[in-house]
């Protein structure tokens, strides 16, 4: 019998609600003693001893919540989890932090032990996004809150994004009021749901401006400095570069800035640049990138807030969430210059 499905029978051999039983297990002072009295002699008399059960009745402190991330080589998944952790600070759980290293085979063993272990709830930064993952939670009645999710959501699943449409499009919109026209856009993996709405808000923009799509300048490739490198190598070779590049992170942003440093070109005098994200990194290239800001740090607390309220057995102000990008201007872009790149 699964932890959770343990709660649920204490709930119906107390008469008492799921959550009600949630609220005596984390010793919420909002329950009636004798009701409380009433569900702790159910644990005690049926010989239910889950994690949460067990510390309760005990007086144990910690419980643990479990998270995991593809990877921490990159500071955006460091910030993620520095918001976790900020909102967990005034908690007395403790975050158990798996990495998966973007494997679907390691996400899905992640999964197993915390199916059989004895985690209060989950966080999920996912590679894949796979949604039996989400799906072998639910059915064990493991809390859980999707961050940045790649692929697509039920509406019933509880998240936390930004608004990537809106950051595409600021983006766009941007170069294109310092004349830019020919504006490519190198984005994450085709099949990431971010992805595909930063293209969207890309292609608004230029709709708008009544400025034909050049499928030739939108690239698609992993969110890594080595893509931001190659598809620009490649944006440089057509009969008609770009004079702007929008790149899907902050990291292929410097993969823009390598591949025009080695032809000797310079940003933003030949090329103008935007990133995503606005991770520490940002700041200080040379010269300091223009990028969208993405409030990471903000939806790791954001998450952790939801997923501390379904622990308890609250409903959710609202299940999906989505955190406003910003542009941040910096020094990368420029006004089109009347010149043709030399190549």
């Amino acid at each position: 019998m699964s932890k959770r499905s343990t709660i649920a029978d204490i709930a119906t051999k107390a008469g008492v609600s799921v959550p009600t039983v949630s609220r005596v297990l984390h010793n919420r002072p909002d329950v009636a003693p004798e009701t409380r009295r009433r569900v702790e002699k159910v644990i005690e008399d049926n010989g239910f001893v889950g994690g949460r059960a067990r510390r309760a009745l005990h007086k144990e402190s910690a419980g643990i919540i479990d998270m995991t991330v593809p990877t921490l080589t990159n500071l955006y998944s460091v910030e993620i989890v520095c918001g976790v952790e900020e909102a967990l600070q005034r908690t007395k759980l403790r975050l158990a932090l798996s990495v998966t290293g973007e494997f679907l085979q390691l996400e899905q063993e992640w999964l197993a032990k915390v199916l059989n272990g004895s985690t209060d709830g989950a966080i999920l930064v996912l590679a894949h996004g796979q949604s039996q993952e989400l799906e072998a939670l639910r059915n064990h009645r493991i809390p859980f809150v999707v961050v940045d999710h790649r692929g697509e959501l039920g509406t019933d699943v509880p998240s936390v994004g930004a608004t990537n449409w809106l950051g595409g499009r600021t983006a766009a919109e941007y170069l294109l009021s310092l004349g830019h026209r020919r504006i490519a856009m190198i984005a994450g993996p085709a099949e990431h749901r971010c992805s595909r709405d930063r293209i969207a808000g890309y292609r608004a923009a230029l709709e708008d401006a009544h400025i034909p799509i050049d499928p030739d300048l939108i690239r698609f490739g992993a969110f890594t400095q080595q893509t931001g490198y190659e598809q620009t190598c490649e944006l440089l070779a057509l009969p008609e570069a770009p004079t702007a590049v929008f790149a899907g992170n902050d990291y292929q942003a410097m993969g823009v800035y390598s591949a025009l440093h080695a032809r000797g070109l310079s940003v933003p005098d030949a090329m103008s640049v935007v990133g995503f994200d606005d991770v520490a990194i940002a700041s200080i290239a040379t010269p300091p990138l223009t990028t969208v800001r993405q409030p990471l740090i903000e939806m790791g607390r954001v998450a952790t807030s939801m997923l501390l309220r379904l622990i308890a057995g609250e409903p959710l102000d609202s299940v999906r969430v989505e955190l406003t990008t910003t542009l941040i201007i910096r020094d990368s872009c420029a006004p089109v210059q009347s010149t043709v790149l030399e190549r």
